[in-house]
């Protein structure tokens, strides 16, 4: 009787230790602490002593107070209940009876390969470890439900010079300026979104924005510190890069992707390299900060780094798309402008370039006063300042700026292509006879022209005749014929568009020659003759006199 009685005395006793353990205490929080400040020690302790990479003697005993200490604190109801009767659970007392190992958790190891994690709320459990170890559970985040997210974390003036510039009188970046603080802009938590097959195919694949993917198994170890990490990165690039998680279990997007799991839960961001998108596996240690750079550098590059004195818009014209010019004293592309690039590499040719002195020739001529700035160039050759001395107030509202800013010179590019299309077309002083692109082909060739001109080219040299001669035909023709309006003139690359040609029938090994194309109708005819002024005068007033014949197209031709 008095042994049993000696027994239930020490259990008691040890019962009585473990409750007595402040959570308080062992995260180094006082009791008015908030919940960021409590996730903040958690996860700063946490990976101080996780056993995988602390050794030390008495890690693992610490590693399971900081859980048991965080699994407290971190739920509203637990620690209202811990603050009021100095137990989780609300009993009053000593654990109201019980020997206080219920809804217990803690980390041990049977040794050498036996240590891992179980769920048991009934208390003392053996795992079948090697050895008699004895094993409690925990949960490794904690709720993620009910603290937040315990791997929250700032990077102080990680984005503090956004675009170039450095600190001037508070927050503000040669231009970009800010009201609140570099810790301030990243507090917002991103939100992490399912992802099958239909939403990458849709939102995901070839968009343009980077996707930072967690695909696992809910059984896959290291889960839940994994999604905690990625929604604080996510939440820290706002706007640049979003979050989302595969269920390996559930989807066959996994299968698809050729991600295969084992025990372990795995991490890709989803970049451009190139005009498509793909997988790159992050491997390297999993803190937020590391995954937070690697993040950074897969984001797209897409706008070409130039020099501005050397810089000429006129070299990239044959493409034909409008053309934009980030001008910062960044060293290298800012973060903004190389996700702006990614969403947008389809509809602009992207630049950037470094510069500190407004003094500079080009931007004295532009008017340019402050920076950084953003220019444009038409398609038809016009340049115009877009944006200067530009603000932002964070990362997220600092792309959806540019991007409304570029969504506007789209617009204008078109109504400047569509008028082209309805005048005659200049020389070097007053524009160009414009290249046919996907994007200008149906208001210079479309069903609402009669007639359009075109000069087929092989080579520069070619391209450049084409352009002065068709130039000067535009501007004869409108004395001459009242009906110019419905005549359009342009040039065409053959080398990169000879699908259009084999459209028409009407392909030609010549370096330069003249096709005269008719979209209502449906008919073409070609000039492979000389091209002179002369000639050139003749083939058009026979065209719309109607003394040449004229063919059928074997098929609509289209621009790719």
């Amino acid at each position: 009787m008095v042994i049993r009685l000696f027994f239930l005395f020490l259990l008691l006793f040890f019962s009585c230790q473990i409750q007595a353990i402040d959570p308080y205490k062992v995260l180094g929080v006082d009791k008015n602490a908030s919940q960021r400040d409590i996730q903040k020690a958690f996860h700063k302790l946490s990976l101080q002593y996780h056993p995988d990479k602390n050794k030390k003697k008495g890690a693992q005993e610490k590693f399971a107070e900081i859980n048991n200490a965080y699994e407290i604190l971190s739920d509203e109801e637990k620690r209202k209940n811990y603050d009021l009767y100095g137990d989780e659970k609300g009993n009053q007392g000593f654990n109201g009876g019980n020997f206080g190992n219920e809804g217990h958790t803690y980390y041990t190891t049977g040794g050498p390969g036996g240590s891992y994690f179980t769920t048991n709320p009934s208390g003392w459990q053996s795992m079948g470890g090697q050895g008699n170890s004895r094993t409690f559970s925990f949960s490794f985040g904690g709720n993620p439900g009910a603290g937040g997210n315990p791997f929250s974390f700032g990077f102080g003036d990680m984005f503090s010079d956004l675009f170039g510039g450095g600190m001037k009188g508070g927050y503000q970046h040669d231009g970009f300026s800010s009201s609140s603080g570099p810790s301030s802009q990243f507090t917002s938590s991103g939100s992490i979104q399912d992802v099958n097959l239909q939403i990458f195919n849709k939102q995901i694949k070839d968009r343009g924005l980077t996707w930072l993917l967690l695909f696992y198994t809910p059984s896959a170890k290291g889960y839940n510190v994994l999604e905690s990490i990625v929604e604080d990165v996510a939440g820290s690039l706002l706007g640049a890069v979003k979050a989302g998680k595969v269920d390996c279990s559930k989807q066959t997007l996994c299968k698809n992707l050729g991600v295969s799991l084992s025990k372990l839960a795995r991490l890709f961001v989803y970049s451009y390299t190139s005009e498509k998108g793909s997988l790159v596996e992050y491997s390297d240690d999993y803190d937020p900060r590391s995954l937070k750079y690697f993040c950074l550098d897969q984001l797209p590059r897409f706008s070409k780094r130039i020099e501005l004195n050397q810089f000429d818009f006129s070299s990239d014209r044959s493409e034909n798309h409008p053309q934009v010019l980030l001008l910062s004293t960044k060293k290298d592309t800012p973060v903004m402008w190389r996700v702006i690039s990614g969403l947008y590499r389809k509809h602009f040719l992207f630049y950037n370039a470094e510069v500190h002195d407004v003094s500079h020739l080009m931007l004295k001529r532009l008017g340019i006063k402050k920076l950084p700035a953003v220019i444009g160039r038409l398609v038809n050759g016009e340049i115009h300042v877009l944006k200067s001395g530009i603000t932002v107030k964070d990362l997220k509202s600092g792309i959806e700026d540019l991007g409304t800013l570029l969504e506007n010179f789209e617009k204008e590019n078109k109504k400047a292509t569509f008028k082209q299309a309805k005048k005659p077309f200049q020389n070097e002083q007053g524009g160009n006879v414009p290249v046919l692109t996907a994007l200008n082909m149906d208001n210079l060739c479309g069903d609402n022209v009669a007639l359009c001109i075109i000069g087929v080219f092989r080579s520069a040299s070619a391209r450049d005749k084409l352009q002065t001669i068709l130039s000067e035909v535009s501007r004869k023709t409108l004395v001459r014929w009242q009906s110019q309006d419905s005549i359009s003139y342009s040039l065409l690359d053959c080398n990169k568009q000879s699908s259009f040609l084999n459209a028409l029938d009407g392909n030609s090994s010549m370096d330069k020659f003249l096709v005269a194309y008719k979209p209502r109708k449906g008919k073409f005819a070609v000039f492979t003759g000389e091209v002179t002024l002369e000639a050139v005068e003749k083939f058009v007033s026979s065209v719309l006199s109607g003394d040449i014949q004229f063919s059928k197209v074997r098929r609509k031709p289209v621009i790719r």
